[in-house]
């Protein structure tokens, strides 16, 4: 049998500039790029939309992720997400973006996109000894005495800061 991934959906017919519904199978996570004011894609109005552009490019394997245009609701769950009104400062947000089967839309109730209000659980990566991450991170801390932009990008178990303390402390082999 096959699965929701493998079916295709009747809207992909009508190929929107932008993400729709017909994209989404199941709640995503995705980071916003930046968010612009700009003119409709379809042609079909002279309006401006607030638009949301990825970081990721691809929804899944092959398949381009799509801008999507905010409507008032989900520019309103990204204000609240990131604590800023303006659209300059979401960039680099995470956001989980899922269908919702009763979006009204004029009088018709339609599938329509909606951020969610929580914000989603990103697990970094954990920093460990003898990669190329470590080395970097060596630098860093013997730059700034601080785990402060590494712990940005990067988990680190207590043992691993003593470790990159005590690295960091080494004088550099000649």
């Amino acid at each position: 049998m096959e699965t929701k991934d493998e079916k295709t959906h009747y809207r992909k017919a009508f190929n929107s500039p932008y993400l729709s519904a017909a994209d989404i199978v199941e709640p995503m996570t995705f980071q916003v790029k930046r968010v612009s004011l700009d003119e409709d894609k379809t042609k079909k109005t002279k309006d401006h939309f607030n638009t949301i552009y990825w970081v990721e490019k691809e929804i899944r394997a092959g398949e381009e992720l799509k801008p999507m245009i905010l409507n008032a609701t989900n520019s309103r769950t990204l204000k609240n997400l990131t604590g800023s009104p303006y659209i300059d400062d979401w960039g680099g947000t995470h956001v989980t973006v899922y269908v919702d089967p009763s979006v009204r839309f004029g009088r018709d109730t339609v599938e329509g996109l909606r951020i969610s209000s929580e914000k989603p659980k990103i697990r970094k990566p954990e920093l460990l000894p003898g990669t190329p991450a470590w080395t970097r991170a060596v630098d860093v801390y013997k730059k700034k005495a601080s785990f402060e932009d590494i712990l940005k990008h990067m988990e680190i178990s207590e043992a691993n800061k003593e470790a990159i303390i005590k690295e960091a402390a080494t004088p550099a082999a000649e």
